[in-house]
């Protein structure tokens, strides 16, 4: 009877949970694709935004330059002739979403507006990515340090459309790729949170498009790009 108990209890408090969502829905106080977006966090993700667990401080270790080394050279980039900046979230999303086993409704044009450089027609770019190669984790502000000492040019959700246009098949599986800006450049969700764009390269070749934390941690899953002019 103890075991017919609890689930039962588990089963009046699912119900209450559901009813309770959809009347947030309904009121407005939730929307659809902020549950979409609850639904598609890991499970670690959830623990650490949603549980009283607290997210185990970033390692102290060596010089900032020496927890990153090169995971994949790129190469050449180059923006395409018809490259509209205002609409081409918009013109991206149209031509590839079936492409993505999963598409952030968030990243939008109008969503990510003003990223630190704004991409040109014909322009091209050296484009690389970078591992982490200690243990633990490392923040955000870490990984900008080390994009500073490559001379890196920050080129948020648009510059990641394009490494997926043109380089995917080059990116290591087993990765997930961010595409980080200066913070001020970053939009920031209900909580303040600052979306980092970041695509998720799988180990069967699935691809998503999401949208990771500024202030999260990251760790050697999580690699990021670095956009440069080629000279």
């Amino acid at each position: 009877m103890k075991n017919k108990t609890v689930i039962d209890a588990d089963a009046v408090k699912l119900a209450g949970l559901q009813i309770d969502t959809l009347q947030k829905v309904r009121s407005g106080q939730v929307t659809l694709d902020q549950w979409e977006r609850f639904n598609n966090l890991s499970t670690d993700d959830r623990e650490a935004r949603f549980s009283d667990w607290k997210k185990p401080e970033p390692t102290a270790p060596a010089e900032t330059t020496e927890k990153f080394a090169l995971l994949v050279d790129l190469g050449i980039i180059t923006v395409p002739d018809d490259y509209a900046h205002e609409k081409w979230l918009t013109t991206f999303r149209e031509q590839n979403h079936k492409k993505f086993f999963y598409y952030d409704k968030a990243i939008t044009d109008a969503k990510f507006p003003n990223p630190t450089r704004i991409l040109k027609p014909g322009e091209k770019f050296c484009v690389r990515a970078f591992k982490q190669v200690v243990g633990g984790t490392t923040t955000s502000k870490e990984r900008m340090a080390f994009l500073a000492t490559q001379k890196a040019i920050h080129t948020s959700a648009q510059g990641m459309s394009l490494v997926f246009d043109q380089k995917r098949d080059q990116l290591s599986k087993g990765k997930r790729y961010a595409s980080f800006d200066e913070k001020d450049r970053l939009r920031t969700d209900a909580d303040g949170c600052h979306w980092v764009p970041s695509m998720g390269c799988h180990s069967d070749g699935d691809f998503d498009f999401n949208l990771g934390y500024f202030e999260d941690v990251w760790d050697v899953d999580d690699a990021f790009l670095c956009f440069c002019d080629a000279v």
